[in-house]
């Protein structure tokens, strides 16, 4: 059984500027999946760097309001809600609520960081 706990994750300052605790990755442990999963944070008021990964990407928001960047859409987020990332797109996410906006990230392929580029 492979268990972990994201509180006692190492934090870490992602190419995007989110705040993110990897929970599990196959490119880094032994794990028959090829995607990752990681826990975010966007502060109050904040938001992302527009970036594209060459991956597909899943955000499902755990707390707090934003809203999602996507190309040339974009729509509220908040708890409950699942957002599907092409791979490829321009996205970002702004934190439009007084709290920490928190969220899982799920990454097929896995998230690599030479996978994703930050975007003026």
């Amino acid at each position: 059984m492979f268990i972990k706990d994201v509180k006692n994750g190492r934090a870490f300052t992602a190419g995007d500027g989110s705040h993110l605790k990897e929970i599990f990755n196959p490119v880094k442990e032994k794990l028959a999946f090829r995607y990752s999963l990681a826990w975010a944070e966007v502060p109050a008021r904040g938001a992302t760097r527009p970036h594209r990964l060459t991956s597909s990407e899943v955000y499902f928001i755990l707390e707090g309001e934003g809203e999602m960047h996507i190309d040339a859409e974009r729509e509220a987020i908040g708890p409950g809600r699942a957002v599907y990332i092409p791979p490829g797109a321009r996205q970002w996410v702004e934190n439009t609520g007084r709290g920490e906006l928190r969220f899982l990230c799920l990454v097929d392929p896995a998230w690599r960081p030479e996978d994703e580029e930050i975007l003026a």
